[in-house]
């Protein structure tokens, strides 16, 4: 399957958690539910580490590549479902889904800030086309509108540290990465939301559910943008990860029944202008990649990963240690594990 169908399936299942954590924030707490849902995707993970034998740690991750799994747990795990949920709670599930494209420009904007990222002028447009469709939600949703749009911006920014630094994870495979991510945050944030709140009154089967949703909307949401980001950078991934918010606005008014308004339709029309733009985005130049050995998914009709072992037809997408020889070569490109460089 190609990264950008990887994508987007991992847009369609996270678009199924608004709506259905909407319906369960009537049995938890934010905290307490943000806990299920990350316990949830670390059980999700679990389970296929464990069919194929794979292990839950890889014993050569160096510092710099923990340090970004920390981040990643951190900022992505412990506060931004909390925030997400803490706006959730504030407002309609449709405007929240829609709110999340606010992800796509903190990801892109961190990018080009702090991760050596790049985007042309028809991509700063488009990240200010997002950025509009948020406010005018926020408009629409009232006072309670505000308050939820903040939550849901700073949980965009936790979630656009989350996506540059997943990406850049070498060595390390999305199943485990997402393991630890669900384990550690998950166990943290249902802690402490116990600690404050008390233990639910819950029954069996809300648990169910929120370990269900937790399992397929984050731990196989996760896992395929991994995979997704890996090889089509943190920014073009987000671009296809977009579509999450569609998904989530329609099961809401579908399953939610909740009222799809002149404020939704002018948001959504915005939005799609921003991704459309965004996607026009091209970035190609004259570039050097030095010798590297490291580990990750990959092909070998790519133009990077030219090595040769066994029978395996090269578009079959397969993850082993290899090495790159040196080479200069000119070619569109995303800041990708391979392509973090400078530009002219």
């Amino acid at each position: 399957m190609s990264p950008l169908l990887i994508a987007l399936a991992s847009a369609l299942l996270f678009g199924l958690s608004t709506p259905l954590s909407k319906h369960m924030l009537g049995h938890w707490t934010p905290q307490q539910l943000a806990g299920l849902l990350y316990l949830g995707a670390a059980l999700g993970t679990a389970v296929p580490l464990l069919v194929g034998r794979k292990g839950f740690y890889p014993g050569h991750l160096d510092r710099a590549n923990l340090l970004r799994l920390l981040g990643s747990i951190l900022f992505g795990g412990m506060l931004g479902p909390l925030l997400l949920l803490a706006g959730l709670k504030l407002a309609s599930a449709s405007s929240v889904s829609l709110w999340l494209n606010l992800e796509m420009v903190a990801t892109s904007l961190l990018g080009v800030v702090a991760f050596r990222d790049h985007l042309g002028k028809s991509g700063w447009l488009g990240a200010a086309c997002v950025l509009g469709a948020g406010i005018l939600l926020s408009w629409g949703e009232g006072a309670a509108g505000v308050k939820a749009g903040i939550f849901l911006g700073l949980a965009c920014i936790c979630w656009g540290l989350d996506n540059n630094l997943t990406s850049l994870i070498d060595g390390m495979l999305p199943l485990q990465s997402t393991f630890w991510k669900g384990l550690v945050a998950g166990t943290f944030n249902l802690g402490i939301g116990i600690f404050l709140s008390g233990a639910p009154q819950s029954s069996t089967s809300d648990v169910i559910l929120a370990l269900g949703t937790g399992a397929v909307a984050y731990g196989a949401s996760i896992v395929l943008y991994i995979s997704a980001a890996q090889n089509l950078g943190a920014t073009r991934s987000q671009l296809a990860f977009a579509s999450a918010p569609l998904f989530g606005l329609a099961f809401s008014c579908l399953w939610l029944r909740e009222p799809f308004t002149f404020y939704h339709a002018s948001a959504l029309a915005l939005q799609i202008t921003g991704v459309a733009l965004l996607f026009k985005d091209r970035h190609s130049h004259s570039h050097a990649h030095e010798r590297m050995e490291h580990m990750h998914a990959h092909t070998h009709d790519d133009g990077h990963h030219m090595h040769i072992h066994g029978y395996e037809p090269p578009s079959l997408r397969h993850t082993h240690a290899h090495t790159h020889e040196p080479v200069r070569h000119a070619h569109p490109h995303w800041p990708d594990i391979h392509h973090r460089h400078t530009h002219p």
